[in-house]
C-alpha cells in the first residue's frame, strides 16, 4: 500500500447520486484490479471506495461515488475534494483482486459495487485473455446502470464476454431480467464447482451469495469479494 496525493481532474454525475470522479495521482500508481482506495481524512479516517479503472490504466484513478442525501461518508469525502482541489489516497488495499487461475469469471455487482467488477472485467479484457467472463450488475431501476450501453458495446466487441443487466424494479420498455442479480446468476448455473466468482454489494447480498452458491458447489478459495473479511 501506497499513499499518493492526487489532484481532482473532474467530477461528473453518473446518476442523480452516483458522480465520477477522475483523479490524476503525482505519479502512476500500483494495485492490482479489484483492490480498492481509502480515501484519507484524517490520522485514523480512511474511507474505501473500489477503483474503478483497471490496474494496466495508472496513470489516473477512477471512483464512482455513491452519495444520496443523508450519506455524509461519502458525501465528506466530495466535498473535501471540491473544496480542496485534491485528496490523498491510500493505493492497493484488499485482497479480493482478479486471479489468474484459468476458471471461468463471475462477476456478480450490486449498485456502486460495479466499480470492483467494471476494473476486473477491464483488466480481464486488455490481457487478451480469453477465459470466459459475466458480468451480472444489478440494480433497482434501468437507470441505476449508469453504463450498461457500454458494456453492452463490449460485450458486442468480445465473444467471450456476457454482460446481464438485472434490475428489481422494471419499467414496461425494460426487456432484460427482473429481480435480485443473485438470483439470475443462480437460473444460469446449475453448479459453480468449477468457475471463479468475485462479489461487490452490500454485506447482507454477499452472505447471501456465498450461502447459495457454495451449496451449488462453489469452493471458497473461488469466491472473492472484500466483504468476506468482515462476514
Amino acid at each position: 500500500m501506497s499513499h499518493v496525493i492526487c489532484k481532482v481532474a473532474s467530477i461528473t454525475p453518473l446518476t442523480e447520486v452516483v458522480k465520477k470522479v477522475e483523479l490524476t495521482p503525482q505519479s502512476p500508481v500500483s494495485f492490482k484490479a479489484g483492490q480498492y482506495a481509502m480515501a484519507i481524512m484524517g490520522e485514523k479516517d480512511m474511507r474505501p471506495f473500489s477503483i474503478a479503472n483497471a490496474a494496466y490504466d495508472n496513470n489516473r484513478i477512477e471512483l464512482h461515488i455513491g452519495a444520496e442525501a443523508g450519506n455524509r461518508y461519502a458525501g465528506e469525502v466530495l466535498e473535501r475534494m471540491q473544496a480542496d482541489g485534491e485528496i490523498t489516497l491510500s493505493i492497493g488495499n484488499g485482497n479480493a483482486f482478479l486471479q489468474s487461475n484459468g476458471l471461468p469469471i463471475v462477476l456478480i455487482a450490486g449498485g456502486t459495487g460495479f466499480s470492483y467488477a467494471y476494473s476486473i472485467l477491464q483488466e480481464h479484457l486488455h490481457s487478451k485473455d480469453l477465459t470466459p467472463i459475466t458480468l451480472y450488475w444489478g440494480g433497482r431501476h434501468a437507470q441505476d446502470l449508469y453504463l450498461a450501453d457500454k458494456l453492452a458495446a463490449l460485450a458486442e466487441a468480445n465473444p467471450h464476454f456476457t454482460f446481464v443487466p438485472v434490475v428489481e424494479f422494471a419499467e414496461d420498455d425494460w426487456t432484460g431480467r427482473t429481480g435480485w442479480v443473485h438470483h439470475a446468476v443462480m437460473a444460469d448455473h446449475a453448479n459453480f464447482e468449477n468457475v471463479q466468482v468475485y462479489v461487490a454489494g452490500r454485506f447482507e447480498m454477499a452472505k447471501v451469495v456465498r450461502d447459495d452458491l457454495t451449496q451449488r458447489g462453489l469452493k471458497t478459495e473461488n469466491l472473492f469479494g472484500d466483504a468476506f473479511a468482515f462476514i
